[in-house]
C-alpha cells in the first residue's frame, strides 16, 4: 500500500471469502474481471481488495493522486450493481467525496470501497475523473 492517512480513522471491511466478478466500465470499455480472494491484495494502493487495489493489479488506470489513502477524490467511482456487498463508507470518505465532481447517491472512493464477494459488482469510472496529464507516477 502507498501508506496510511494519519488523519482518518481505521476502516472496517470484510475481505471476500469467495471469487466474484467485478466489471469496470472505463473510457468506453468494459473490463470483466474474476477476483480470487487468495490473490488479494493485487496492487500497491488503497485498502487491500479495494476497487483501486484491483485496478492497480490489473493495470487499469484509476486515478489516485493521494496514493489511495482517502485524502482526495480522484478515485471517485459510481457503483452500478452490487452496492450491498460493499463495506460502508466512513465519515472521512464521505467528506472527501463531497469534493468529487458528478457526485451521486452511489458514489464511492475506489481506494476505500471493498467488495466482500457475496455479489458481483459493476462500477463506472466517470469520464471526468481522467486527468489529461497524469499526476500520479505509475509504479509496479
Amino acid at each position: 500500500m502507498a501508506g496510511t492517512n494519519p488523519y482518518t480513522a481505521p476502516v472496517s471491511y470484510e475481505k471476500p471469502r469467495q471469487a466474484y466478478k467485478l466489471t469496470i466500465l472505463m473510457e468506453g470499455e468494459r473490463h470483466e474481471l474474476t477476483i480470487n480472494p487468495s490473490s488479494l491484495p493485487l496492487g500497491h494502493n488503497g485498502l487491500p481488495g479495494s476497487i483501486l487495489d484491483i485496478c492497480d493489479g490489473f493495470d487499469l488506470p484509476l486515478e489516485h493522486t493521494c496514493g489511495g489513502v482517502c485524502a482526495c477524490s480522484t478515485c471517485h467511482v459510481i457503483v452500478k450493481e452490487g452496492w450491498s456487498s460493499l463495506n460502508e463508507a466512513t465519515e472521512d470518505e464521505d467528506d472527501q467525496l463531497e469534493e468529487a465532481p458528478g457526485l451521486t447517491l452511489k458514489s464511492r472512493l475506489g481506494c476505500q470501497c471493498v467488495p466482500n464477494g457475496t455479489q458481483d459488482v459493476v462500477i463506472e469510472v466517470p469520464h471526468w475523473n481522467r486527468n489529461a496529464v497524469k499526476e500520479t507516477p505509475h509504479e509496479h
